[in-house]
């Protein structure tokens, strides 16, 4: 067999099958529910992909498959979200353990975040593990890091892969280099779905960018050379006093020192404590919480005062030097993320070089569709990787 073949459910635009592709597989069929990523995966890919409402576990493909892939959604498993254990999506796992009832393919390949094993949520990865157990699999659980093939970002991702039999082969996955965020962005000014927009130094978002160095954030939280306050840009946030920024500065330490509740990171502030600890009158210091809430710096109720703005970083200006945070469905937002150099936000051409999407790989669609589908894609170079290590077994016979 020279070219394996595989089926792939809940495709997205297909970074997933792309790294097969690349590791010398035949796609024979793909599924996603939604129009926009099947539409640019039909472009990319190839002309199997097809719409399919994939909650009934059926797809319409009968031919042959040697390996079986899916990716169904993680937004109900992930750290970053609220993690609904009964969101519907969360079931769609088990999609996969039913077509492999019908096609019966030599190995199966589950693929989520590191959140579905996490707390109860962990009880839809057990159920597919045992759906796939029942069927005739022995059931394998890898964790695998992007960084360590090829991807400047550290995206984890755990998968089920199973193979037909009583014993489970050894798998091995051949690591790349490590790559800067610096490296793979050079040579991207001629290349498809590079436009950049630049920020207008009139503009709120261009008057933060220009005061974010590299490695910098804006963040009232933490405090730090890493961190610049809202109260640091008077031009947008509006002018403060010595006496103020001084309380600012207090509420900052003593919110996440200071604990009252059992849960979080931080606590409001009692304003006799930050009279205490400023040695100030209370009466002085009610007068200057009252000024700073009127600015919208801080939030008072009974007695307590908390910082307005408690997101630990937004407008990061990312490190060409390093690595990039996680590629997610608004990484080109500049609200998000800054360029290292330059005052605007990520391309779409950017954010799926970071993603491991060769060049020519063109996406098309409304823009923000453009960055959902980077986002939510698993990086073709992790796929190359788990590709390259199931065709071994398959040409040598082993599945």
């Amino acid at each position: 067999m020279i070219n394996p073949k595989f089926v792939s459910l809940f495709s997205g635009c297909g970074g997933f099958d792309v790294g097969f592709v690349q590791a010398g597989y035949e796609p024979v069929a793909a599924f996603d529910h939604w129009p926009a990523a099947v539409d640019n995966y039909r472009a990319n890919v190839g002309d199997h992909c097809e719409t399919q409402d994939l909650s009934r576990g059926s797809i319409p493909y009968k031919g042959q498959c040697d390996v079986l892939l899916s990716g169904s959604p993680c937004q109900g498993f992930s750290t970053v979200g609220r993690r609904v254990f009964n969101d519907p999506r969360n079931s769609l796992i088990g999609a996969a353990v039913e077509v492999a009832a019908n096609l019966k393919p030599k190995l199966v390949v589950i693929e989520n975040v590191p959140g579905v094993r996490y707390g109860k949520h962990l009880a839809y990865w057990v159920e597919a593990i045992r759906g796939l157990e029942s069927l005739g699999y022995c059931v394998q659980q890898i964790a695998l890091n992007a960084e360590d093939y090829g991807i400047p970002q550290a995206r984890r991702r755990v998968m089920l892969i199973a193979n037909k039999g009583r014993v489970a082969p050894k798998l091995v996955f051949e690591k790349r280099e490590r790559v800067s965020l610096g490296q793979v962005l050079e040579n991207v000014e001629h290349c498809e779905n590079h436009y950049p927009r630049l920020l207008s130094a009139e503009t709120s978002d261009g008057k933060i960018s220009r005061r974010i160095g590299i490695g910098q954030k804006l963040c009232d939280v933490r405090s730090g050379e890493n961190s610049i306050h809202t109260w640091q840009i008077s031009e947008v946030f509006g002018k403060t006093s010595l006496s103020e920024r001084m309380l600012l500065e207090k509420v900052l330490v003593l919110r996440r020192r200071n604990r009252i509740r059992d849960f979080g990171d931080a606590d409001p502030v009692p304003i006799e404590v930050l009279a205490r600890e400023l040695g100030r009158k209370l009466v002085s210091v009610e007068k200057t919480v009252s000024s700073l809430e009127s600015k919208c710096f801080v939030r008072v109720y009974e007695g307590l005062v908390d910082l307005k703005y408690a997101f630990n970083g937004k407008y990061r200006r990312l490190d060409p030097s390093l690595g990039a945070h996680t590629v997610h469905t608004q990484f080109g937002e500049p609200r998000y993320f800054l360029h290292p150099h330059e005052h605007r936000g990520f391309t779409v051409r950017e954010s799926a070089r970071i993603q491991g999407f060769p060049d020519d790989y063109v996406f098309k669609g409304a823009l923000r569709d453009q960055y959902k589908m980077i986002g939510n894609a698993v990086p073709p170079p992790l796929g190359y990787a788990v590709a390259m290590s199931l065709r071994t077994l398959i040409l040598e016979g082993e599945v």
